[in-house]
């Protein structure tokens, strides 16, 4: 059982639209709090959006989702997992950004995640744009053996530069990420990819790698069953990061992001995918791209959030079973 500090305010106690909004309502401890030793799973928002190439906004999207979060329950209603019984979760802030430099929030971001190492806490992170995957897997992995991937989205995220030689934007965070040693190729597999492109010059450098990708149309004529076991096979049992772009889902669904492809899965298809999850040794995640500016109405961010909570129940209970593992 987790410690009851841990545990979010219920609707039952304060109406869901009174109070400071936290994630999912947990308490907030800082990093330098006294009880930040005792987080087993850390939310953290990183609102910053200066890697977007087109449409920004998604720096916007960790407000609106610790606002929609209020709406999250306790229970998984198919698994029934109770992830705040399981561990002690909270809401640790934000990241701090520097809106007028990447360095610096590259920096930034890199610092905080190895202070959450540090502390053994396992991060659900909320962006942001995709590149921000970069400097939290930094922080994480730092200099250890680099960790094995499932990766949601429309897009590969692998592409080499933009406008010329500049490398660091939300089109290349993992061709950084693999080239860094923080992600083994071979152990990373991209499910839903879709879209025009460029080129073809990242599917396959990607491919050079061992990366495997499952394009949105395999998804759909195998199944989801299918797909994702070939996808726990993939990553195995060693360590493995998830990272959830928005955009995995169709527009039609999920239009406040800024790059949306049409042909996406539906909200049942992706949380069917993210259930699929459960059993890998997950050692941290982050839902990225929702972009408030594009959809006012908060629907966006409400699916954001519904899919950090999935991700919430099948990482706690990794987290749960590596604490067992290592008390006994």
């Amino acid at each position: 059982m987790s410690d009851p500090f841990f545990q979010p305010v219920s609707g039952f106690d304060l109406p869901r639209f009174a109070g400071v909004p936290t994630f999912m309502r947990l308490p907030h401890v800082g990093l330098d709090d006294s009880r930040i030793g005792d987080v087993d799973i850390g939310l953290t928002g990183i609102p910053w959006d200066g890697g977007t190439t087109n449409r920004p906004g998604a720096r916007h999207g960790p407000r609106q989702l610790r606002d929609l979060s209020t709406m999250i329950r306790a229970c998984h209603p198919v698994s029934r997992v109770n992830p705040f019984e399981l561990t002690n979760c909270a809401d640790l802030g934000d990241v701090g950004p520097n809106p007028v430099s990447l360095d610096d929030t590259f920096d930034r971001v890199v610092a905080f995640y190895e202070k959450l190492h540090a502390n053994r806490i396992t991060p659900l992170s909320l962006g942001g744009d995709h590149f921000l995957s970069y400097p939290v897997l930094k922080g994480l992995v730092g200099t250890g053996n680099p960790v094995g991937m499932i990766h949601f989205d429309a897009h590969t995220d692998l592409m080499d530069s933009y406008f010329g030689d500049f490398k660091l934007t939300h089109g290349t965070p993992f061709r950084r990420a693999i080239e860094a040693g923080l992600l083994d190729p071979k152990r990373t597999v991209q499910i839903g990819i879709r879209g025009t492109a460029y080129d073809f010059e990242d599917i396959e450098w990607g491919e050079e790698q061992g990366v495997r990708f499952i394009r949105i149309e395999e998804l759909m004529d195998r199944g989801v069953a299918d797909v994702m076991e070939e996808a726990r096979g993939i990553v195995g049992k060693k360590e493995t990061y998830i990272s959830f772009d928005i955009d995995f889902i169709d527009p039609a669904f999920a239009p406040g992001t800024g790059t949306p492809e049409i042909g996406g899965p539906d909200t049942l298809t992706a949380q069917r995918c993210v259930r699929l999850l459960d059993g890998v040794n997950i050692i941290g995640a982050d839902v990225v791209e929702v972009s408030p500016p594009f959809d006012p109405s908060g629907a966006t961010a409400w699916v954001g959030i519904s899919i950090a909570f999935e991700i919430l129940c099948v990482m706690a209970r990794a987290v749960n079973s590596r604490k067992t593992q290592e008390s006994g």
